[in-house]
């Protein structure tokens, strides 16, 4: 049996003010660092180990995993980052305040945006200056594969590939693998591990700063997952995607 272990990134100062974060480069809030923290801790205690690391470009999933690593004394650990595990992109809706826009455009437009698989929002203009064509960041992409916004289909298209061509074959191969990524970037995740489909993901919650665990048979079949840590918090945060969409 091999184990995988999947972490959202802490929460971060936009997701504490409620605005669509996507590709924008925040850090995370207090209560963010105190949540990487935890998930340290609490790998540490469980007897957790790492020979090795990904996650994405973007800060806030970057610092959660450097924290989850010191606390672990593990910080050794080759990192691996990749924009494919990067958040997914919420186009013109990126820095907006979510009850804003469904004040605006009504809950139901809002949520269509937001959880439908398929469905992408407004799209950004290259000459915005939201557009990340010009972030040193991506500088070695090529100008196809900088969205202008993204639905999750998106996600787990650019995602999935980075999945079965480097960090799978780690997990083949013996080594003991941690994922720090993003809401919507583990939700491909997981809906390609666990076959889910199209019009049952979008109810899938994953909360922030909480260790996920997916026990795997030698190739890579998912035989069970489940949060770490304490499981009233676990539900609490888990609570339906309607109550949490709604916030």
């Amino acid at each position: 049996m091999k184990k995988l272990v999947l972490v959202r990134h802490g929460e971060s100062i936009w997701n504490m003010e409620n605005r669509f974060t996507g590709w924008t480069d925040v850090p995370l809030s207090q209560k963010g660092t105190e949540e990487a923290t935890q998930a340290g801790l609490i790998l540490k205690k469980e007897g957790y180990f790492f020979d090795v690391a990904y996650t994405s470009v973007l800060k806030r999933a970057i610092k959660t995993l450097w924290i989850i690593l010191e606390e672990m004394d593990l910080m050794w650990v080759p990192i691996y980052n990749s924009w494919r595990i990067n958040e997914r992109h919420y186009g013109a809706l990126q820095g907006l305040n979510k009850a804003e826009m469904a004040e605006q455009h009504g809950m139901e437009q809002v949520l269509l945006w937001r959880r439908s698989y398929d469905t992408r929002p407004p799209a950004l203009t290259p000459d915005d200056p939201r557009y990340n064509g010009k972030d040193p960041m991506y500088a070695g992409l090529k100008s196809d594969e900088i969205p202008l916004t993204e639905c999750l289909k998106d996600t787990v298209e650019r995602f999935i590939p980075f999945w079965q061509n480097t960090i799978a074959p780690a997990i083949s191969e013996g080594r003991h693998v941690i994922i720090c990524a993003h809401g919507n970037s583990l939700r491909a995740l997981v809906k390609y591990l666990d076959n889910i489909p199209d019009n049952e993901i979008t109810a899938l919650n994953i909360p922030t700063g909480i260790p996920l665990v997916y026990e795997l048979t030698d190739d890579l079949v998912p035989i069970r997952s489940y949060y770490l840590g304490d499981q009233e918090a676990v539900k609490s945060a888990t609570q339906s995607v309607e109550d949490q969409l709604k916030k």
